[in-house]
């Protein structure tokens, strides 16, 4: 699906929600909806909050955290805890399903395409559960760290051979 019938789907969606459980339809709100499917990938409060900002649209903080419980309740924004204190969000429609490889030393969160992850034999199993997404966390080191770590190890042995050394 292309991504301006993604946005208008989601834009029906929210209507209807906010039209269902009697709260307002503010230009807000729907400003908030409209950024977040316009941009891809992961995104925490503060980044959204000054991606707005910086994109001339002034938004209080209230507004931002109350929209956003709207769209998880609704189902049109998945929150993720990975390990942080940070809630990080993504939006629901139109994400191919993805693992998450979260690197456990320094936090950094990379998103990993991947095939379906059901074989027809698990999908049979599953028939009276219709899957909308799934989505994996992988816990790890990343070959940043691993490669930072290795260093850090040589230095640690030279110096450690080098005290060894003296001591002879």
């Amino acid at each position: 699906m292309d991504k301006s019938k993604i946005k208008e789907q989601v834009k029906t969606e929210f209507t209807a929600y906010l039209t269902l459980h009697k709260h307002r339809k503010t230009p807000e709100r729907f400003a908030i909806l409209e950024h977040i499917y316009s941009t891809k990938g992961h995104f925490d409060m503060d980044s959204l909050f000054k991606s707005m900002n910086n994109n001339s649209f002034r938004i209080s903080r209230a507004t931002l955290y109350n929209t956003i419980e709207l769209l998880l309740d609704c189902g049109l924004v998945v929150k993720h805890q990975f390990g942080a204190n940070v809630s990080q969000y993504e939006r629901a429609y139109g994400n191919e399903n993805h693992d998450h490889l979260i690197c456990i030393s320094c936090g950094e969160v990379k998103e990993h395409k991947n095939g379906n992850l059901f074989t027809p034999t698990q999908q049979k199993k599953l028939q009276r559960f219709k899957i909308s997404y799934y989505s994996m966390y992988i816990y790890g080191i990343c070959g940043k760290c691993l490669k930072s770590k290795a260093k850090q190890d040589v230095k640690s042995n030279t110096k450690n051979n080098n005290i060894t050394d003296k001591k002879k």
